[in-house]
């Protein structure tokens, strides 16, 4: 029986590698505007976002938003959303992807509470749902499309 890589190589999917973090988090590289980043891969966010020492890092343009992001224990905080950007992880890359901004300090906090190094952003159903995301825990590898 063919494995799963090479059923999903042959549906044109790219392999991406994760690691699994003391705290149980998926750890994935990647850059964003050609700038490298480590971000948390969360099938709970709703949207991929940066801290925003990510509008510097990343030479993002950002926006007010109305919307208010919540999670991780904080609820209302204030956002911002960069629009269009370049998005690479590993050889799967989209050149419209939209960022939003918010103060990320309680994750970063709660990480280094655990001796984890600080993360860049979050990588959410957003960008799982546009590469039809597959997960595969035991190998520890994302395929997207």
């Amino acid at each position: 029986m063919e494995d799963l890589q090479d059923f999903l190589k042959g549906k044109k999917y790219k392999k991406i590698r994760f690691t699994v973090l003391k705290t149980q988090h998926l750890l994935i590289k990647g850059t964003v505007n050609g700038i490298k980043g480590t971000f948390i891969l969360d099938t709970g966010a709703s949207n991929s976002c940066v801290g925003l020492e990510g509008i510097e890092k990343f030479q993002l343009f950002a926006e007010n938003s109305e919307t208010k992001a919540a999670g991780a224990g904080a609820t209302g905080m204030e956002t911002q959303l960069s629009k269009k950007n370049n998005l690479k992880l590993s050889h799967w890359k989209t050149n419209d992807f939209n960022i939003v901004i918010f103060d990320m300090s309680h994750v970063n906090e709660a990480l280094q509470y655990y001796k984890t190094k600080a993360v860049d952003g979050i990588i959410g159903a957003d960008i799982l749902l546009t590469g039809k995301a597959i997960i595969d825990y035991s190998n520890h590898y994302l395929y997207l499309k």
